[in-house]
């Protein structure tokens, strides 16, 4: 479960196109940043996707990528071409394809690489769709099959891409956009494939062209009810929507921190079984078995494009730092993976995580004002660096990484000198104690 959105020039205070995304997956599920440089290849060759090997292309850009450590596509990034992207599992009739393919996060790595326009992606996620379709297990605990939904940005444009099988139909955004986990296309739409609507005719979703909708047509209503899209989807129209023309980075990245299910300040996800929010944690049952675990805004400039990752789960608690596409990756410590992997980023902010969710109210609160006040001052030194060198980028971004992570270290130590004001419901206490001993993780 995701939600992504998009703001073009006409709606941000800047004039530049923001973007953002929460990917949500298993847990234990690290998610890892990576960058690769621009490359020439030899013709004819081939690249190794997840399942499958198709024939690469003769260039690719260089891309900055959040991806889960297993996988060899991404959930979301950018590339240098200043296009950014994210997907969304989408629930749809059509059947899974049985042989392994392309899955969504392949699509997206792909579309990066060999797009150099929002439009250009699209072409290239539908070409490759059609040749190749989507197929293949996309869950790292459990198998998990899904279509997928995408969108797509670049410094004026940006495009909704939602696909059933090896069906699609793509609507150009105006202003304001966000998806979730379902189809959001409706009657209108300004490109689709070929067979959209012949097959929905023929497999008796709709008698004719004149009553097809998208959604309503090939939309799956169980998996579509309880993965909550619509909850999520009608909460980051709302933010966006209502801050159209005054925009900022900030205003996005408090978007993925929403808990929409919260009723009040001392609301904390250990008290309901059903439901999702932006900022996912994980519950109890066989329902809300996901979590944030990688979060992106980006900033995107007609000359130049800030992206703000958290390189790690719960945004609710988590801190935004700034990459830049020409200065490349700050050092993140080991590789994580879907174990305890204890001087790894993502893992060591997990440790802070699940140290706050046993008492979530009170120890969220106890850290919150120097936490927005660290990325308050993160957001302003940034503005320093709109002409600085690659090189004193990337120094600035280590210096970002390495402050926020000594906060982070800080933050968990003093927390579990705290006692438990209240204690997490029981049902809660226990799922987390299986997760965590998946994961090998002591706290």
């Amino acid at each position: 479960m995701c939600d992504t959105i998009v703001a073009l020039g006409n709606s941000t205070k800047s004039g530049e196109v923001l973007f953002a995304k929460n990917s949500d997956r298993d847990p234990n599920e690290a998610q890892i940043l990576e960058w690769h440089k621009r490359e020439s290849h030899r013709v004819p060759s081939t690249v190794r996707c997840t399942y499958i090997s198709i024939p690469q292309v003769e260039q690719t850009n260089a891309v900055l990528l959040s991806k889960p450590f297993w996988l060899w596509g991404a959930e979301m990034g950018a590339n240098d071409q200043g296009v950014v992207i994210g997907n969304e599992a989408v629930f749809t009739r059509v059947p899974h394809e049985k042989e392994p393919g392309l899955i969504g996060m392949d699509l997206l790595r792909l579309g990066l690489e060999r797009g150099n326009s929002a439009m250009e992606v699209l072409t290239v996620i539908t070409t490759l769709l059609k040749e190749f379709g989507q197929s293949g297990n996309c869950g790292f605990a459990h198998p998990f099959q899904y279509h997928n939904s995408f969108l797509i940005a670049d410094a004026t444009d940006a495009w909704v891409l939602e696909t059933a099988g090896r069906e699609w139909a793509a609507e150009k955004v105006t202003s304001v956009r966000s998806i979730s986990n379902a189809i959001t296309i409706g009657s209108n739409f300004d490109l689709s494939s070929d067979n959209l609507i012949p097959f929905a005719i023929e497999k008796g979703w709709c008698k004719s062209a004149q009553e097809f909708h998208f959604a309503r047509c090939y939309s799956d209503f169980l998996y579509t009810t309880f993965g909550d899209a619509k909850t999520r989807h009608f909460c980051t129209t709302e933010w966006v929507s209502g801050r159209k023309g005054d925009l900022t980075v900030g205003d996005l990245i408090q978007a993925l921190q929403q808990h929409p299910h919260a009723k009040n300040e001392d609301w904390s996800p250990d008290g309901a079984i059903m439901g999702a929010d932006v900022c996912m944690h994980v519950g109890f049952g066989p329902v809300r078995i996901n979590q944030t675990t990688g979060s992106m805004v980006s900033q995107i400039g007609k000359k130049d494009a800030i992206h703000w990752l958290t390189g790690t789960a719960a945004p609710c608690l988590s801190l935004f730092k700034p990459v830049w596409m020409s200065a490349g990756l700050p050092d993140q410590g080991p590789t994580a993976g879907g174990k305890d992997t204890p001087d790894s980023l993502w893992w060591q902010h997990e440790r802070l995580h699940r140290v706050v969710i046993l008492d979530y109210s009170h120890r969220k609160k106890m850290i919150e004002s120097d936490k927005i006040q660290l990325q308050n001052k993160i957001l302003a030194e940034s503005e320093r660096m709109k002409a600085a060198t690659a090189q004193t980028r990337l120094q600035f971004s280590e210096d970002c990484f390495r402050e926020v992570l000594a906060a982070t270290k800080n933050w968990t130590d003093r927390l579990k000198r705290e006692p438990i004001r209240k204690q997490a419901a029981t049902f809660y206490r226990s799922a987390w104690k299986k997760i965590n001993q998946e994961a090998d993780l002591t706290l």
